[in-house]
């Protein structure tokens, strides 16, 4: 380690910044965050620092630095663009031995200021030793995206039982033991629903009991999305990594699955067409009797939940059940297979609705409301469609939709094995025979399928 990472409390001490431009202003609203004393020193000052100035009670200095500013300072940083007084403000902190930051100058450094990521009382530091300053943002950007917005409030309600704890477990292995074994239960996610209450109980909970008192189970329903797993959302992520048991469909890709928790016991339970390997009620039942045991269960369906993914069934059995759970939502397959096709699904222009349909197939049978979807400006998106593409189209046309309305089949779309097929009503069914395509599809029609020759972006090859 080129640098020993530590973090200071500056609460109400005297620091000094030397430097009155953009780069000096970003410093100071660092160190006005961290309740600084701050008195800042330059020639010349830009705007936005004189009103960062005169609305924090800082001390403003209008000369060129000299070492008498040091006086009392616990950290000195300077921001000019003139390296003679940067290097000036160096050797006189290092002569007083107070630590010295110089921004974009490694070499004169005595401490150097990381890459944020501020959760309070939470603060992540990232830092290259001032190799790669890129490179840290970079991190600093992943970071941000993967830490809750409420990770300072857990940390806050987790001070407020640290004494508690203390006192119902005198051994430090036990306290140990304890905080993981709360920051491995549904506690997170109660904060980061913003369900303080029910966190604040579960903590008593933990103190007053045994732990084979407390096993208590949780269902996570969640939308894996279309296939990539790019386009999964950040809590989804976190809740795959969380769970014990994953009951999941046919329709989440290997790149999804890949995401999971390595060592969490994987069950398919998807259904393909007529063949059903787990019929629905005995899914209800798993999804019920896991939770029981005291697992946290994550129900993993393509797409989203709520939209022909019988979601609501599953929750109602739950409910019943009086077991928890959580709800995300996935990016559904018609608007992630139309983006990634190059379809908006909705044009000023051509389209002004849009409708999702079942195009399953029940005893060989589509039965729709065809005269009420034949309309000139909304787009159809059939899910499950393929088997009954010719009954689709020949029913559209006969109920009066023009032959030529623009239709796209989209195969596995947004996955690298995406294709793509686009025709008129009338030529669809026999493109389909010869097409070899193969399931998940969605059925796009509308006048927004044209637009795909100038919209699309997505080559998976």
């Amino acid at each position: 380690m080129d640098f020993l990472p530590i973090f200071l409390n500056i609460k109400e001490r005297h620091c000094v910044l030397v430097g009155g431009g953009e780069i000096a202003y970003r410093k100071a609203l660092l160190l006005i965050k961290a309740h600084a004393k701050l008195k800042i020193v330059a020639t010349d000052f830009c705007e936005p620092l004189i009103q960062l100035i005169n609305n924090n009670s800082c001390v403003r200095i209008d000369s060129e630095f000299s070492p008498c500013h040091l006086q009392d300072a616990v950290i000195v940083i300077a921001a000019t663009d003139d390296r003679r007084i940067n290097a000036l403000v160096a050797k006189a902190a290092s002569q007083e031995n107070i630590p010295v930051n110089v921004v974009d100058q490694p070499a004169l450094c005595s401490f150097i200021m990381p890459a944020i990521v501020d959760r309070s009382p939470v603060v992540v530091a990232i830092s290259s030793g001032g190799k790669s300053p890129v490179l840290t943002r970079k991190l600093k950007t992943l970071n941000e995206s993967m830490i809750s917005d409420r990770e300072g409030d857990l940390a806050l309600l987790l001070g407020e039982y640290r004494d508690a704890v203390k006192k119902r477990f005198s051994g430090f292995n036990e306290r140990l033991r304890f905080w993981e074994e709360l920051l491995e239960s549904e506690l997170t996610e109660l904060v980061y629903s913003g369900k303080t209450d029910a966190a604040k109980k579960l903590i008593v909970r933990y103190l007053t009991t045994q732990k084979k008192e407390r096993i208590s189970g949780e269902v996570y329903l969640v939308g894996a999305g279309p296939g990539d797993p790019d386009l999964l959302t950040l809590r989804a992520l976190r809740l795959m990594h969380k769970a014990d048991v994953v009951l999941y469909d046919r329709l989440v890709s290997p790149e999804v699955m890949s995401k999971l928790r390595p060592d969490a016991e994987k069950i398919h339970v998807g259904k393909a067409r007529s063949n059903h390997i787990v019929e629905q009620e005995s899914i209800n039942h798993m999804l019920v009797r896991y939770a029981r045991e005291g697992k946290r269960v994550l129900r993993l369906k393509g797409g989203d939940p709520f939209i022909f993914g019988r979601g609501g069934e599953e929750l109602s059995s739950l409910a019943n059940a009086k077991i928890p759970f959580q709800i995300v939502p996935g990016i559904t397959a018609a608007s992630g297979c139309a983006s990634y096709a190059g379809i908006p699904l909705t044009h000023r222009d051509y389209a002004q609705s849009v409708r999702f349909l079942t195009g399953h197939l029940k005893d060989g049978e589509l039965i729709l409301d065809w005269k009420n979807l034949v309309q000139e400006h909304e787009t159809l998106v059939f899910y499950m469609g393929l088997l009954g593409i010719s009954t689709i189209c020949e029913q559209l046309v006969k109920h009066g939709m023009d032959a030529s309305m623009p239709i796209a089949v989209v195969q596995q779309g947004t996955r690298r094995s995406q294709r793509i097929l686009s025709a008129e009503l009338k030529t669809m069914p026999a493109l389909i025979e010869n097409s070899n395509l193969k399931p998940p599809t969605i059925i796009i029609i509308g006048r927004v399928v044209d637009l795909r020759a100038e919209l699309s972006w997505y080559n998976p090859e």
